[in-house]
């Protein structure tokens, strides 16, 4: 079955940099767009970042665009969340997430999440 595992969270100063990683398995990941979508404390899920299935297109949402970078490596079957310049309003629970389609909305396969929390 599909499984998604996220690492490399933990707490960070305001200014720094952190490195989230997604081990996939139990599918043929190049073959899937895949993203990054967060939950911060009583909000809904947003996503932060989206990645075609070569690894030559990518999207982000507005408040991340300059610091955060995805990227994948299909021949390792894992997804990279560069950040860097956090701000306490990065502070969630990041998922990985793998999508139908580009515009799709359905986060149904998702990882259990990694806490990102930022914080002085």
């Amino acid at each position: 079955q599909v499984q998604l595992v996220e690492s490399g969270g933990g707490l960070v100063q305001p200014g720094g940099s952190l490195r989230l990683s997604c081990a996939a398995s139990g599918f043929t990941f190049s073959n899937y767009i895949m993203a990054w979508v967060r939950q911060a404390p009583g909000k809904g899920l947003e996503r932060v970042s989206s990645i075609n299935t070569g690894g030559d297109t990518t999207s982000y949402t507005g408040s991340v665009k300059g610091r955060f970078t995805v990227s994948r490596d299909n021949a390792k079957n894992t997804l990279s969340l560069q950040m860097s310049s956090l701000k306490p309003e990065d502070t969630a629970v990041y998922y990985c997430v793998r999508l139908d389609s580009w515009l799709s909305r359905n986060y149904k396969y998702r990882g259990q999440g990694t806490q990102v929390t930022v914080s002085s």
